[in-house]
């Protein structure tokens, strides 16, 4: 939940070398502009507008959590994010101060002026920082064996996007995570979004009774059955990461009058295993076995080096705390060997709905050469590049925006 302010609040705070322009969204360290994430501005806004007092851990919750219950290590990770976005550290502490088992404060004088463009709320309290989250409501569908899959839709208005359902997320969390808002918040805009937790995560059934290709291309079916606007059967555009692209792209060719446009991020069309990678398979299962969801695991360190190698130490952290809520480590590494499989490389002629395929070109966990034979297979598809080495494209990488530009772009046309 963004920071919440009060009649006559400051909207820019200075402090040290910092300037925070609330209304802008706006944070400066000298000359410089400095990312930051919604969350970890809420973070700091919240420090700066009760400094010199203390920022409880309870406080700290309530306004930036809304109040749901939160693990220590996504406080830490948050607290650390800010720190580092303010030119600071947890061994020196020059500007955000740690009071044990307490809370947070800033260990700066803050100065804070009115620049007029605030909001007479009649006392009640009004969102300042940070994206506006659309409702969701969250249902669940009945796939073709029975497995529950948990789904979500999101916005009223503009045309329906299927984000399809990929490893590492979750229904309930997805909008809090730092990885995953400002995508979908990117997505969502004019757009009436349709996500999906992948059989054996999430809110979808753990143990289902298979976890193949057939299986997750009947969930995809069963979700674009309920979610059809008025019943009818209108071809849907389907955006699909990773593991989901093999998905859409089976449905696809099963079902043509459902798709209508393809957009494919680091997608491919065979599995690890199906290419014949069994050493790699099998050491990436072994590390999740081990170390999924455990913070400074040997995982977790490769995992940062495979899977998002140029992310910032928040975005990596976010991903490791939603690895725990999405799956358990068995779980996980079910899912991943069922991925390994996925072999769609004998459909890819049938598929004629026109394709958006975007490829990081360092990936280290879908070779781009994957990329590089959908976009040659593919009656109708195009192909753009995306200078980056992280297999999740996160909102720091300068490809992030590329990426969603070119969604944009393919979309409007």
């Amino acid at each position: 939940m963004p920071a919440d302010f009060t009649p006559n609040s400051p909207m820019i705070y200075r402090f040290a070398d910092v300037e925070l322009d609330v209304a802008r969204h706006r944070l400066t360290r000298g000359d410089a502009d400095v990312h930051v994430e919604p969350q970890v501005f809420d973070l700091i806004t919240a420090l700066a507008r009760v400094a010199p007092n203390l920022l409880s851990y309870d406080a700290m919750i309530a306004e930036i959590w809304g109040g749901r219950i939160v693990s220590d290590a996504t406080l830490s990770a948050r607290v650390s994010a800010a720190r580092t976005a303010l030119g600071d550290n947890g061994r020196a502490q020059a500007i955000i101060r740690t009071v044990p088992r307490r809370g947070v404060q800033m260990a700066v004088p803050v100065t804070g002026m009115d620049t007029g463009m605030g909001t007479d709320t009649g006392g009640q309290t009004a969102p300042q920082t940070g994206v506006q989250v659309p409702r969701q409501v969250i249902r669940f569908a009945r796939s073709q064996d029975g497995t529950s899959i948990a789904y979500a839709t999101s916005g009223d208005e503009g045309p329906t996007l299927v984000r399809g359902g990929h490893w590492i997320s979750h229904l309930e969390h997805d909008w809090d995570n730092p990885v995953w808002r400002p995508l979908l918040t990117r997505l969502n805009a004019g757009r009436r979004l349709i996500r999906f937790d992948p059989r054996g995560s999430g809110l979808s059934d753990r143990t289902p009774p298979s976890m193949g290709l057939d299986a997750s291309v009947a969930d995809l079916h069963a979700v674009l059955d309920v979610t059809a606007q008025g019943g009818s059967q209108t071809p849907v555009d389907v955006i699909a990461v990773s593991q989901s692209a093999p998905v859409a792209l089976a449905h696809a060719a099963r079902y043509p009058e459902r798709i209508g446009r393809l957009i494919l991020v680091n997608g491919f069309a065979q599995g690890s295993l199906a290419r014949g990678d069994i050493a790699g398979t099998d050491t990436l299962l072994s590390m999740i076995r081990a170390g999924w969801g455990v913070p400074g695991s040997p995982f977790v360190k490769a995992f940062a080096t495979l899977f998002l190698p140029q992310g910032t130490a928040e975005e990596v952290a976010g991903l490791v705390e939603m690895q725990g809520l999405s799956a358990s480590a068995e779980g996980a590494a079910i899912l991943r060997e069922a991925i390994g499989r996925f072999d769609v490389s004998d459909l890819l002629d049938r598929v004629q709905a026109p394709v958006l395929v975007l490829s990081s070109e360092g990936d280290a966990i879908h070779p781009s050469d994957q990329s590089r034979l959908l976009a040659r297979r593919l009656p109708n598809a195009e192909f753009q590049s995306l200078p980056t080495a992280n297999h999740v494209v996160a909102p720091s990488d300068p490809a992030f925006d590329i990426m969603l530009d070119a969604t944009d772009a393919f979309l409007a046309r």
